[in-house]
């Protein structure tokens, strides 16, 4: 349980702790910014457990494994926790958003679990990978932090839409680039 693998796990460990700051304190700017505040470190935890992992030749194939699965469990409890949280038209958009990403996520842990059990062995993240993780971060900091900012200013913005759509291209389309490079290997017959 090298530092990498141990910033992969409080990763997991503070999903719930991000939850309740967004669930139970009030929709105020001070606790947008707290609820922010603790899923920006937990995404941070991210980027550290990779770099930290590759710069000192830390990189094991449960930090492999495990670091796509903590990012999701980020990522799923956030969508699940701002859905609740929303209402109106921007619940029913995160309510579709969610269930195309959680769809996404359990293809490509699917196809990670089969390449796994092959020759190709564990897959790590692709930089297409990297990229919606770093997306779908940034729009959950939007969806988190807009609100607020709307009803303190008494405003209206389509950011939180701009966020999602954004987060959607590149949910969908690091998906088919997962599906597309590891189809050989999903169509092998033993």
């Amino acid at each position: 349980m090298n530092l990498p693998n141990k910033l992969t796990m409080l990763r997991a460990i503070l999903v719930p702790v991000f939850m309740a700051c967004l669930l139970y304190i009030p929709n105020t700017i001070a606790c947008a910014l707290i609820s922010a505040g603790v899923f920006a470190i937990t995404a941070l935890t991210d980027m550290l457990d990779g770099k930290i992992a590759r710069k000192y030749g830390l990189v094991t194939n449960f930090g492999k494994f495990m670091d796509p699965l903590a990012d999701k469990f980020m990522v799923f409890a956030a969508l699940l926790t701002l859905t609740v949280k929303s209402g109106g038209i921007l619940q029913q958009v995160l309510i579709w958003a969610s269930a195309i990403v959680f769809l996404r996520e359990l293809g490509v842990t699917s196809i990670r679990l089969v390449c796994a059990n092959s020759e190709v062995g564990v897959v790590a993240a692709s930089w297409f990978g990297k990229c919606k993780t770093v997306t779908q971060i940034g729009a959950i900091l939007i969806l988190i932090l807009e609100p607020a900012w709307s009803i303190a200013f008494n405003t209206h913005s389509i950011a939180s839409y701009v966020a999602v759509g954004a987060m959607l291209i590149m949910t969908i389309g690091s998906g088919i680039d997962y599906l597309k490079t590891y189809w050989s290997v999903l169509t092998e017959s033993k």
